[in-house]
């Protein structure tokens, strides 16, 4: 009993800490923006059935259209990077989330395959500005906390993902696919007011402006590309990079075609399929703060392997699991992959100047975005060609030799 009231005790004192000196808002309202930013990409596996169907996509076309959303994501990165550091996280999220509510808005009166296309690429440029300011919004307002701060508002991105791609999946299915889109416009437009009112205007942190006078204005490009660059080349650095690009590599093509795998190789219900797919994200609600605080208790070298061979074995055994029952397990173990990035995006993070830490690490999730977005497009060439097993085998060894580099990375 008292072992219990201990834990009571820590988690108080951490909800304490996280709140405290005015931050507590400022969390609550960038993790309500994730929420959406990253729920609403993941709808569109959910109603990639019904697209294809209105659309007549085959799936390699449909690995297209989710390629084209996360190239669009992964060239945003830099961009958003460069504003947060320039113009002040309030202003980027704000923009951000605004922009996204227009783009759907496109997507679902979008009536041909180009328009929807544009439409697709517009969102994902939108909502990449989000993600590299969350991230160093979160790093420079919790210092000590960090890891937990950015593990608590990606768990929030996967409660988006648990509840949205289903609502979405059974609106499609129900009643139009439009729908599944349309109902989280107006969600998009409160988080915008919410953002404005929540986060302080200027720059990204008061007490980090008070300790530099030299801000991204006064920044020469080619000293500020130097920075990064010195940063990027010590070999933690390097490996954890890495890393991350493997693990996003792996990430986004199961995601992309999971439900798809689910009813056509599975032969489930599409509803059933995007239940679990909910499940696989609702899972990330607990696994991703629990990752960021055992980053922050432990690091990198210890934390890394375990959720990087979970998604190794999960993938790798899929393709022989047949029962319901078996699919939920496989579900859940797969999960584990969703806090890698916690981990690892945490690290990179603090790897770079605080003055330039936006363009950095918006120049590394360019740079490992534009690799993994390719994944969706070989998955869904493979899977035309009959090869829908075999696809999830390369993604297994991909995992694999992540988890290899993983041990490599020093003790912290």
């Amino acid at each position: 009993m008292s072992h219990v009231a201990g834990h009571v005790r820590r988690f108080r004192r951490l909800g304490a800490e996280l709140w405290s000196d005015g931050r507590g808002p400022i969390l609550v309202a960038v993790a309500s923006g994730w929420f959406l930013s990253l729920g609403v990409r993941m709808i569109y596996p959910a109603v990639l059935p019904q697209l294809r169907e209105a659309y007549g996509f085959d799936l390699t076309l449909a690995g297209v259209l989710i390629t084209a959303l996360w190239i669009a994501y992964a060239l945003g990165q830099l961009p958003g990077g460069v504003l947060d550091d320039r113009f002040g996280s309030r202003n980027v999220l704000v923009v951000s989330t605004g922009v996204s509510a227009i783009a759907l808005t496109l997507v679902v009166t979008a009536g041909s395959v180009g328009v929807l296309f544009g439409a697709t690429v517009l969102f994902g440029f939108a909502t990449a500005l989000y993600g590299v300011t969350r991230f160093t919004l979160l790093s420079t307002i919790y210092p000590d906390r960090g890891g937990t701060a950015i593990g608590l508002t990606m768990g929030a991105g996967d409660f988006g993902n648990a509840v949205l791609p289903p609502i979405a999946g059974a609106l499609a299915a129900a009643l139009a696919w439009e729908l599944g889109f349309g109902f989280t416009i107006p969600l998009f437009l409160v988080a915008t007011v919410g953002l404005y009112l929540a986060l302080p205007a200027g720059s990204r942190d008061e007490s980090s402006a008070d300790s530099d006078d030299t801000n991204a204005d006064d920044t020469d490009f080619t000293d500020t590309a130097r920075r990064i660059a010195r940063a990027l080349r010590h070999r933690p650095v390097m490996l954890v990079a890495a890393i991350q690009t493997l693990g996003y590599c792996t990430w986004q093509a199961f995601t992309a075609f999971y439900p798809t795998y689910l009813v056509e190789m599975k032969g489930l219900e599409p509803t059933t399929a995007t239940v679990l797919f909910g499940g696989f994200f609702a899972l990330g609600i607990v696994v991703k703060p629990v990752t960021g605080s055992i980053y922050d208790a432990y690091g990198a070298r210890r934390s890394l392997p375990f959720v990087l061979g979970s998604i190794t074995v999960a993938t790798l055994v899929l393709p022989f699991v047949e029962s319901l029952a078996g699919l939920v397990a496989v579900t859940a173990v797969a999960s584990s992959v969703l806090g890698y990035s916690t981990i690892s995006l945490t690290y990179l993070t603090a790897s770079f100047p605080d003055d330039v830490r936006g363009t950095g690490l918006g120049s590394v999730r360019t740079g490992y975005m534009l690799i993994g977005a390719g994944s969706p497009t070989v998955v869904g060439v493979l899977a035309n060609a009959d090869y829908f097993d075999e696809a999830f085998f390369l993604l297994s060894a991909v995992a694999a030799v992540a988890v290899v580099l993983s041990l490599l990375v020093p003790e912290e």
